[in-house]
């Protein structure tokens, strides 16, 4: 009796696993529905064309075509005949769509129509088109109509479902039979019914003919003419609609059972897909197998579906799992255990998956991470509610058989039973929240959200923690919110923090690192593989170190990059690959020995990861290799080599040519790809837009293209699929582009040529012959200017050499002016001392003999040295000095890098100033008089000259001034001259008082152009 309870329990188990695995298959099925941009549910036929879309008819949405990402859609509002699709075919640059109310042909330019029966089947063989419709067979005529193929009365008055041509034969299924007929025209010679039954579908393989009726089965028959079935697949009334040979494989399609999968070999069923599968539906119209192997199924009801080998399993809610959010992963030593959702625990082994009993004390809790022991004890860290201590202690039960009263039997077993505890704050934690937990030799040590690290030691007996030690600030961790914690081989305590800091514990010491990266960088997650540290962060990618030299990190980098820099996961796999967890799913990472990205294999939703978004540190790997990794949308495994990475090498196209914003319409692009045929555009056409697709219909987003026009360099790769070229050159142009995929394996490249004309006034005859007319022109007009100009020049010559003589006069004319005036005043001073003072009359006529040879050498040079000036303006202030009633000093300085003698200056030029100084500053004032002249070149191309009195004040002075006081010319000329030197407003007078107001003298300042005599 035991035995059989236990037989029981052991089927029950392995049919909970089967079921399990069977819903964990879901990674396989992938679907589109409305919420993708499908226009209706129901898909009748699905084929795919030679650049590689997919084209759907649907019923009541009109047609759709799909390159993997996006649905573009064209129903009645745009010339379709009907909403209502029942088959599609393709051919060159045309599709052929069978509706409801007869046949559309779409090409570039629109829809072009024909109304009639309902179409079932459109079937090209010879340059011929032939269409399988409600009421019988037809023919498309180049008249753009359909004719009646009358080839037996009843075809005609069937519906003809499908139609095959076997290389030798047709084969029709009709409503009405199944017919074998030599030639598809009027009254052939040839026609034979082969079964009379409702055949909805055909397929030809190997000189077989597979022909299936609605509800009989398939028969399966010898396309050479036998006329009985040699063999009767699905006895069972499956509803067949279509029927497709894949890989050597019968796959069909049925409205009530889903799809049936079949050996061609020994016609044994290998499989079944339906809603156990994760179709939603069992309504199954067709099927169609992609160049990148993916099988499509197009359902009534469900949308359509992307069948797909892969290495992954998804698991979800419908898998067992308690809920879809994946917090936590940890691989213990009785199986796997995740926590998804706030819905506890789950664990997964051989036997299935087992939601744990939810203790009510972590009712609605994050577990976010998960540890065992060496006891088997699994330990879960919360957010706010602390730790959860699972005990498994094994105790023995009797077991009694007492079916036999006569003869009770008694076994002894071994048991396995759990008890929860709680590990919080009242127990030592310094918070409920709880980060990391990591375990060394039942050691425990907790990391907690922005409380620092804890280690202890608990004991289930007591219910007690002992050797608590707590590291903190105190401790030397600098910053306490720790985004994760790694034990290293050395046994080391190493923890990551949220601004980037990295550090370790060792013993009872804390040594903190710092900052590593200089800026504020948060790193989610730390792996340690041989002698190096991984560090995974949000933003920056991964980075790495020496474990003997962490702070020496560098960034993962190589021929490739990572698909996102914000990783959450890292794990290495056993052969030694590098896997990262982002929010766009995980990436492979080939590394060399140096350290550098060798490749990247990217895995997606389109590649079987549903999960998409990985969850912080949910990773772990299983002891036969297979990697789990923990996502927002349910939990994903990975197993090692069930799929090798292929793909195909990508085709390019062009979609478009436009010129001048107008898409090209008369001309077949295919044709005119990598061909010797140029499009002529006239000379107004001088924009040109190019827009190309490669079809991946796996990973659309991931098609790289590059292009260049005539022989120039190759544009950097970029996700643009579309070029634009304005204002264009006349003459011979080629534009070449290409493609890569994701592999970066690369398209041949494909080109196109055009030629933009150039216009009549552009050509070489009608530019030369204007150039020609031009240069006899200006050859004319060039003498007769000539001429003219000369005689101008010559006549401005004579204007400018007299008014340059006349100007030499001028100049001339005004130095005279100013020396009579210096000699009439120095003439009144001696003649006032000849009877007051005879001696110092004749110092004073010798000093001012010296002054007048002086001035009358200077007066006759445009320019003199300042060291001339300075020694004039010297004598001329000692005459003063014997003339003048009161005694004063004075001082010249020069402030220059220049000599002295180097630089030169108008004559006469500072005179005037410092007589006016002596005489109306100086003399006129109460105190000791004091003159300063300053000359300076610090200002760079100016000579800067500046005459100091401590006179009365010019304003005071011109106040007392009577009408007989003489109002020099020669400092109103001197004006003129500074100001025809340097410009106007250059000559600066102003009167210096003291900071209570009192005029303490004069200041005039001005300045000339530097001239140096060399």
């Amino acid at each position: 009796m035991y035995l059989q309870r236990l037989a029981y329990t052991a089927i029950l188990l392995w049919m909970y696993f089967i079921c399990a695995q069977t819903f964990a298959q879901n990674n396989q099925l992938q679907s589109y529905t409305l919420e993708d941009g499908l226009p209706q549910s129901q898909v009748y036929d699905v084929i795919q064309d030679e650049i590689g879309y997919l084209w759907l008819g649907t019923q009541g949405g009109g047609l759709a075509r799909f390159d993997g990402e996006k649905f573009k859609v064209w129903n009645e509002s745009d010339g379709l005949l009907s909403n209502y699709i029942h088959a599609i075919t393709h051919a060159n640059d045309s599709i052929f769509i069978g509706t409801k109310r007869g046949l559309s042909i779409k090409t570039k330019r629109g829809f072009t129509n024909i109304e009639g029966p309902q179409v079932n089947k459109i079937l090209k063989v010879a340059n011929k088109t032939f269409v399988a419709t409600d009421n019988g067979l037809f023919q498309l005529k180049d008249s753009a109509a359909l004719k009646r193929v009358s080839v037996h009365e009843f075809i005609n008055k069937s519906v003809v479902n499908d139609i095959v041509f076997d290389g030798g034969h047709f084969w029709i299924a009709s409503s009405r039979g199944l017919w074998r007929l030599k030639e598809l025209k009027d009254n052939p010679t040839y026609i034979r019914k082969k079964a009379t039954n409702n055949f909805t579908s055909l397929a030809v393989k190997n000189n077989k003919i597979y022909a299936a009726t609605y509800n009989a089965g398939v028969l399966v028959m010898n396309a050479k003419g036998g006329r009985r079935a040699d063999y009767v697949l699905f006895e069972r009334p499956y509803r067949i609609n279509k029927m497709q040979i894949i890989d050597g494989q019968l796959w069909v399609a049925t409205d009530n059972s889903g799809v049936k999968v079949v050996s061609l070999l020994d016609f044994s069923e290998q499989k079944t897909l339906s809603r156990t599968s994760g179709l939603s539906v069992a309504h199954i119209r067709t099927m169609i197998r992609d160049r990148q192997s993916n099988i499509w199924i197009a359902t009534s009801g469900g949308g359509l579906y992307k069948y797909f080998q892969n290495s992954f399993k998804h698991f979800d809610r419908r898998s067992g799992l308690k809920g879809n959010r994946i917090y936590a992963v940890h691989k213990a030593a009785d199986g796997l255990w995740v926590s998804n959702s706030e819905a506890g625990l789950t664990r997964i082994d051989s036997l299935g998956i087992h939601p744990i009993p939810e203790d009510e004390r972590f009712s609605e809790v994050k577990f976010k991470t998960i540890a065992s022991d060496s006891s088997g004890n699994i330990l879960a860290g919360t957010e706010g509610k602390g730790i959860l201590f699972r005990e498994t202690i094994e105790v023995d039960s009797i077991l009694i058989d007492s079916s036999d009263l006569k003869n009770i039997i008694t076994d002894t077993i071994v048991k396995k039973v759990t008890k929860d505890h709680l590990i919080d704050t009242k127990l030592g934690l310094t918070s409920d929240w709880i980060r990391k937990i990591e375990i060394r030799d039942d050691v425990i040590w907790v990391a907690t959200y922005s409380s620092g690290i804890n280690r202890f030691k608990y004991s289930s007996e007591t219910g007690k923690v002992s050797d608590m030690k707590k590291f903190g600030p105190r401790s030397g961790i600098k910053d306490l919110f720790i985004r994760d914690m790694r034990i290293d081989n050395d046994g080391k305590i190493w923890y990551a923090t949220k601004d980037g800091h990295l550090g370790y514990i060792k013993g009872n010491r804390v040594k903190h690192l710092g900052n590593i990266f200089g800026r504020n960088i948060t790193i989610n997650s730390l792996l340690f593989h041989e002698d190096k540290l991984y560090i995974g962060t949000s933003g920056s990618g991964v980075w790495w170190a020496s474990v003997s030299d962490p702070t020496n990190i560098a960034r993962l980098k190589g021929k490739k990059k990572l698909y996102s820099d914000n990783i959450y996961q890292l794990i290495f796999d056993n052969e030694g690959n590098l896997w990262a967890g982002t929010e766009r799913g995980v990436d492979k990472i080939v590394l060399n020995p140096s350290n550098e990205i060798v490749d990247v294999f990217h895995f997606g939703r389109n590649d079987g990861f549903l999960g998409i978004e990985t969850c912080l540190n949910a990773v772990d790997k299983d002891d036969e290799g297979n990697l789990w990794f923990g996502a927002i949308y349910g939990l994903t495994q990975y197993q090692p080599g069930t799929k090798k990475d292929t793909s195909i090498k990508p085709t390019l196209h062009f979609e478009d040519v436009e010129v001048a914003y107008q898409s090209i319409d008369s001309i077949n692009l295919n044709e005119w790809t990598n061909s010797e045929k140029v499009v002529q555009l006239n000379p107004s056409q001088k924009q040109v837009t190019f827009a190309f697709k490669t079809i991946d219909i796996n990973n659309p987003s991931e098609v790289q293209y590059r292009f260049r026009l005539n022989k120039g360099e190759w544009s950097p790769w970029s996700f643009e699929s579309r070029q634009n070229f304005a204002g264009l050159a006349y003459g011979a142009h080629n534009f070449t582009v290409q493609s890569r995929n994701r592999r970066w394996e690369q398209s041949d490249p494909i080109a196109f040529n055009f030629f933009i004309q150039r216009p009549f006034y552009k050509k070489f005859w009608f530019q030369a012959s204007v150039f020609l007319a031009i240069l006899a022109t200006m050859a004319i007009l060039a003498l007769r200017y000539l001429r003219r100009v000369k005689k101008r020049n010559r006549e401005e010559r004579e204007r400018l050499q007299m008014q340059n003589h006349l100007l030499s006069l001028e100049q001339k004319a005004l130095r005279l002016q100013m020396n009579p005036h210096f000699i009439f005043n120095v003439l009144n001073g001696i003649k006032a001392m000849g009877t007051s003072n005879p001696g110092k009359m004749n110092t004073t006529i010798n000093t001012f003999a010296t002054l007048l040879r002086e001035t009358l050498n200077n007066s006759r040079q445009d320019h003199i040295t300042l060291d001339q000036e300075v020694q004039t303006l010297k004598k001329y202030i000692e005459v003063e000095q014997l003339m003048a009633t009161k005694p004063f000093t004075y001082d010249i300085k020069v402030d220059s890098d220049l000599d002295k003698e180097e630089i030169l200056i108008p004559p006469m030029l500072i005179q005037p100033f410092v007589e006016n100084a002596i005489r109306h500053g100086i003399l006129k004032g109460t105190r000791k008089g004091k003159l300063n002249i300053y000359f300076s070149t610090n200002g760079g191309d100016f000579l800067h000259c500046s005459v100091i009195d401590n006179g009365m004040g010019i304003f005071q002075s011109q106040k007392t001034k009577t009408n007989t006081d003489h109002q020099s010319m020669a400092l109103t000329v001197t004006t003129e001259r500074i100001e025809s030197l340097t410009g106007k407003d250059t000559l600066k007078i102003k009167e210096l008082q003291t900071e209570k107001g009192t005029v303490t003298g004069t200041e005039i300042s001005f300045k000339i152009p530097l001239e140096t005599d060399y």
